[in-house]
């Protein structure tokens, strides 16, 4: 059975994103994970260029894509947990495979003609395929550096940096591909990453957390949801994905409205720039104070940014508020995640992550479904308010339920080698 390296093993020496892309075996996963995690940017938009294309409606369109947005918000938890239970492989390679099935019933349905209940039966299973490939990383650095918790947050960062890029190339590629060629080859080259990208992320078990295997006879394993913080961290994170859907929508009908539609995607790519930016500052600052205060900090810089949007007179000043909102919203992402790894067991992390991400996946949903709403009744900048509602909802949980993120008292584990792993990461969370 793998061990974690031990303390002392000077190959894990260092710190910052140096010595963190220094750990033995980082790149045998990270560049699949790359290929498998960009199209998880395009399959959304990939499915509204195609039903748009092929039925003319956008209202079927964005219908169609919340479908597969939500089976993946419900459906991701339950992969995670698998895989924490039998395997990252054992779940990844059916997964895969299932959601390029999907996305090629969908575009032959879609191509033919088929009644549009048949593009929802599609849309279902394809999102609910997506593989999680960001919970599987994070849940592997948490296994190669559980003897260097301080490098964690670095790793968190680096994840959540890398998020960001996803979200910033995978519609460029996914609108490029559509207008280049056509919308369904745009999807076709989304199931082909995910799935060639997926099984080349499989293939490297030798970095996997070791599975825990099936509950014994008589034993009922408690779901990482089990936990209060996880289920705070969830609802907090569910607001953070209002903010996205808000934003794709309200920014693409504001632009468009100044009679620059063309600029949307620049609008949005700022937006996500500053978060990136602000992620890798986050990861190289050796913080001080707790990751609760931290928590807590950055959610109410997410909603003094969300606030100001609604109000912004022209595209321009709207850019520089866009920039400013995205700021917040990396630093909030990697001390989510910080505060989540130490709220549950080794056994049940790539279930907590995945509930984050299904959380995100779902606010966007609904955040993109009301700020529409909102703007076909009043106007693009109403539409903004959805963020700032929903981010104010989350901010409010946070400060008022805080004390349910401190991370339960840890037990000292024996590991290979007789070394001690201190729970450090658990210790910071309870100062904080």
């Amino acid at each position: 059975m793998a061990a974690r390296r031990p303390v002392d093993d000077p190959t894990t020496s260092g710190t910052g994103y140096g010595a963190l892309l220094r750990t033995p075996g980082s790149w045998t996963f990270l560049l699949p994970a790359l290929a498998a995690r960009l199209p998880y940017a395009m399959l959304s938009l990939g499915i509204v260029l195609l039903v748009h294309d092929t039925t003319g409606s956008y209202g079927l369109a964005g219908s169609v894509a919340a479908v597969a947005a939500v089976a993946q918000a419900l459906v991701g938890p339950q992969t995670g947990r698998l895989a924490d239970r039998y395997g990252q492989a054992a779940v990844l390679v059916p997964t895969v495979v299932v959601h390029a099935l999907a996305v090629a019933a969908l575009v032959l349905l879609a191509r033919s003609g088929a009644p549009d209940w048949t593009l929802f039966l599609a849309a279902a299973p394809a999102g609910a395929a997506v593989p999680q490939v960001g919970a599987m990383v994070r849940a592997r650095w948490v296994h190669r550096l559980g003897a260097r918790p301080a490098l964690l947050n670095t790793a968190f960062a680096f994840e959540s940096v890398t998020d960001e890029f996803t979200f910033v190339v995978g519609p460029m590629l996914a609108t490029g591909v559509a207008t280049l060629a056509d919308p369904s080859v745009g999807l076709a080259a989304e199931a082909a990453l995910t799935l060639l990208g997926g099984l080349a992320f499989a293939a490297r078990r030798d970095t996997a957390p070791v599975p825990t295997g099936p509950a014994a006879p008589g034993h009922r394993r408690a779901s990482a949801l089990a936990s209060p913080g996880v289920r705070l961290l969830a609802g907090a994170f569910l607001g953070l994905g209002t903010v996205f859907g808000t934003l794709q929508v309200s920014i693409t009908a504001f632009a468009e409205d100044a009679g620059s539609g063309g600029l949307s995607g620049l609008v949005y790519g700022l937006f996500a720039t500053g978060s990136m930016v602000a992620g890798v500052l986050y990861g190289l600052v050796p913080w001080r104070s707790g990751a609760r205060q931290r928590m807590v900090a950055c959610y109410a810089l997410l909603v003094l940014g969300c606030s100001t949007l609604w109000a912004m007179p022209n595209l321009v000043a709207l850019t520089a508020a866009c920039l400013f909102c995205g700021l917040a919203i990396a630093p909030t992402l990697i001390t989510g995640y910080t505060l989540v790894e130490s709220l549950v067991a080794d056994g049940a992390k790539t279930e907590a992550f995945t509930w984050l991400t299904g959380a995100i996946g779902l606010g966007l949903a609904l955040g993109s479904t009301a700020a529409g709403q909102l703007i076909d009744r009043s106007g693009p900048s109403l539409g903004f308010t959805v963020a700032l509602a929903g981010s104010g909802l989350g901010l409010v949980a946070l400060v008022t339920m805080r004390g349910l993120l401190a991370a339960p008292a840890p037990a000292a584990r024996t590991v290979a080698g007789g070394g001690i792993v201190r729970e450090q990461l658990a210790g910071a969370a309870r100062r904080g």
